[in-house]
């Protein structure tokens, strides 16, 4: 372990150096970059044939997963419980990843948006009023922390009954909140497309700003990030979460809480925002740490470096979570056969056998984790470094991200403990 600590700090600081002396100008152009794809591979993607289907299976998904929830046992071998924590909140950060940003068409509440405006012929980017600019990614990131709460600290986290009030919880809050907005809330306020869309920023397919799709380098996808207000929240959320999950299962964690609390609930959600808060606070602190700037640049500096953090936080959900998706997620394939569960096989898949490939593996696993940390360090610092070129004055380019290099090799540390100890 210590070998994979030590080697993955030097990968940081070396890249950085590197990073110094060769790379003195930015070259990412965001939302502009990108080779347009064949007209007629184009037209495929966004033909309305293609849509539609993509959003009826959406729609499909939902309501059988839907009808498990409500009509099923509420059991641990409810399909409704992998869905929701495996294929939804991992699965889908893959499939964003692989294939871009397909959860604006896959999601069961735009589709339902949409089908309300069209049916009342109203324009579904237009609402009663229009989305407040101090607003920004606030709504995702306060949704992100209910719902990894709901998975971590909750009691009754592994209850159907959870799930579900946390689906029409979040069903009620997108409906209304389009209705009042228009269609422009779903891309600040919706957690989940919120979520999946920065991670379909590292795709090698995307959009450029015309609306063509287009091939890419995946960092140009990520420089096209919008560095809005909650960004860095966001961002918190999501790294600090998934930290406090490793944390909770090392014994250190464990030992201390081994004779029980009279208020565990309590304990873990402070537990968890103090790991949000930590990211928070530390990354801020890091991007606020130069001179040669005005005050509102300064201010400015976190969430328009907030981009970086997206392939870390990428990274460790597959360190994270890559076992669970892969081997309890054929389960959860199994699961699905049978909504009911009595015993049905309506999709022919209740023969499949559970393949452990990985945990049958643990070296090659232990590699594969450290090497999906260092990448996604190694990305974020070559993500920082051009915006740090772009935005700082010339003289304090380099100077100005030493603070940012030390919070950055002190994630990679303290997510490689994490991740051993568990």
């Amino acid at each position: 372990m210590s070998y994979a600590i030590v080697g993955a700090a030097w990968a940081l600081t070396i890249s950085f150096a590197v990073l110094a002396f060769s790379w003195r100008s930015s070259r990412f152009s965001g939302a502009d970059a990108g080779r347009p794809m064949p007209g007629v591979v184009a037209g495929a993607i966004d033909s309305a044939w293609t849509r539609g289907l993509v959003r009826a299976f959406g729609l499909a998904l939902t309501g059988w997963v839907g009808w498990a929830a409500v009509a099923g046992e509420d059991v641990v071998i409810n399909p409704a419980l992998g869905v929701f924590y495996i294929y939804l909140w991992v699965a889908m950060v893959a499939v964003s990843l692989l294939l871009g940003d397909v959860w604006r068409l896959l999601s069961p509440m735009r589709t339902l948006h949409l089908l309300v405006t069209r049916t009342s012929r109203t324009d579904p980017d237009r609402g009663i009023r229009d989305y407040p600019d101090w607003l920004g990614y606030w709504p995702a990131a306060v949704g992100l922390f209910v719902f990894v709460w709901t998975e971590l600290v909750h009691p009754r986290s592994d209850f159907v009954s959870t799930v579900v009030t946390w689906s029409l919880l979040y069903g009620a809050a997108m409906l209304v909140g389009a209705a009042v907005f228009g269609s422009g809330w779903f891309e600040r306020a919706d957690p989940l497309e919120v979520y999946f869309g920065l991670v379909a920023k590292l795709s090698p397919w995307g959009r450029r700003g015309d609306g063509r799709p287009v091939v890419r380098n995946p960092l140009q996808g990520l420089d096209s990030v919008e560095p809005d207000r909650g960004l860095v929240a966001v961002v918190a959320v999501l790294l600090g979460s998934t930290a406090f999950d490793s944390f909770a299962g090392t014994n250190f964690w464990l030992a201390r809480t081994a004779g029980g609390s009279a208020h565990p609930t309590l304990r873990d959600t402070l537990v968890l925002l103090g790991f949000v808060a930590l990211v928070a606070a530390t990354f801020s602190a890091a991007a606020v740490t130069v001179r040669g700037v005005t005050g509102a640049r300064r201010r400015e500096l976190p969430r328009l470096l907030a981009h970086s953090l997206v392939p870390i936080v990428t990274s460790y959900v597959f360190a994270h979570y890559l076992t669970l998706l892969v081997e309890a997620g054929q389960g959860v394939l199994v699961q699905l056969t049978d909504p009911l569960t009595r015993g049905d096989d309506y999709l022919g898949t209740a023969g499949l056998e559970v393949q452990y490939v990985l945990s049958s593996h643990p070296t090659g696993l232990a590699v594969l984790k450290v090497a999906f940390i260092i990448c996604g360090h190694v990305l974020g610092v070559v993500a920082a470094h051009d915006r740090a070129v772009r935005l700082l004055p010339e003289r304090h380019a380099v100077s100005g991200q030493l603070a940012m290099l030390i919070v950055m090799v002190g994630y990679t540390v303290g997510g490689l403990l994490l991740l051993f100890s568990a």
